[in-house]
């Protein structure tokens, strides 16, 4: 027993991720989008389970997934919890084509009413923040006018963070 224990090592901390019914079908789109990503263990409800509206035997329970070497745990435990702005996860990308990338994969199908100021609720309601991986250095420049200068072009953004604007609100005199 005790081999199989440090045979299974696992991230001390993981993010669980309440879903309906669509745990897999979210882990499976998840790691089509991200690098370095792949469903690790799927867990299926046999004929002992709670007793949840459209949880039938064979369904997973839950499902173990990586996204860039962060794991987390997808669980299929019916409708009475939603997701909500009070999670998020932060994508930070090094580049406007990546800031694009992932707004357009993570938005696709998702709440267009969610999307603003680098924030996307997916298609299952998962909250994702896609922002430039420098934007806390411009944020806490030494000096004010600057990061004064930021904090409104970033403000300006509509929906998805553009980081021209920024760094122009940055290196403006």
């Amino acid at each position: 027993m005790e081999g199989i224990l440090l045979e299974n090592k696992i991230q001390k901390i993981s993010a669980n991720l309440w879903f309906d019914t669509q745990a897999e079908e979210a882990a499976e789109f998840y790691t089509t989008i991200f690098n370095h990503s792949k469903i690790e263990r799927i867990i299926r409800y046999g004929k002992e389970r709670h007793n949840i509206d459209g949880i039938t035997e064979g369904t997973a329970m839950t499902v173990e997934f990586e996204l860039e070497g962060q794991t987390f745990v997808a669980l299929n435990g019916g409708p009475q919890f939603k997701f909500n702005e009070a999670i998020s996860f932060i994508v930070n990308c090094e580049t406007q084509e990546e800031i694009d990338y992932y707004w357009n994969n993570l938005s696709e199908d998702g709440n267009e009413k969610a999307q603003v100021c680098g924030w996307l609720k997916d298609k299952y309601g998962v909250s994702w923040q896609i922002v430039p991986s420098n934007l806390n250095q411009l944020l806490s420049d030494p000096s004010p006018e600057k990061t004064e200068k930021v904090m409104k072009a970033l403000l300006q953004t509509e929906k998805k963070i553009d980081m021209n604007a920024l760094m122009k609100a940055y290196e403006e005199e």
